[in-house]
């Protein structure tokens, strides 16, 4: 597997930019309390959470789901990637592989449609957001 074609300065600024991305998609301005809700979090759970732990791990998660997705970009059509079909290409992996997944799992814990919606949204939107940046990037 060839990595020189990865732009690790954009994969970088990807994965910041899907961390903030999050931080807007579960504040309260958008998602919070509804996601909070469905989840089964109170506001006493949550602040008792070790949340350096927490965004930490999950800035490391977006990190190499970010790098899977440049891989998959530069190893399946590395020149004719742009932003437009970087967007593409995240969108539909965000969409056929990802909400899928979190679909089939949230029939079997017995989870609500909005939870999936609401985790799903994310993940497509921040996949497509960080496809569009990587193909622009190169």
């Amino acid at each position: 597997m060839e990595l020189s074609n990865i732009n690790f300065l954009a994969l970088f600024v990807a994965a910041i930019a899907s961390f903030a991305l999050g931080a807007l998609w579960y504040s309260p301005v958008m998602f919070s309390k509804a996601w909070q809700k469905a989840v089964g979090l109170t506001d006493e759970n949550l602040q008792k959470a070790n949340m350096a732990l927490i965004f930490g791990s999950s800035f490391l998660l977006i990190f190499l789901m970010d790098f899977g997705l440049a891989v998959i970009l530069q190893g399946h059509a590395s020149r004719d990637v742009t932003a437009c079909s970087g967007f593409m290409y995240g969108l539909l992996i965000g969409i056929f592989f990802v909400a899928t997944s979190y679909g089939i799992n949230m029939i079997y814990q017995r989870k609500s449609f909005l939870l999936w919606a609401i985790d799903s949204g994310y993940q497509v939107l921040y996949l497509a957001m960080t496809g569009a940046i990587l193909g622009a990037w190169r």
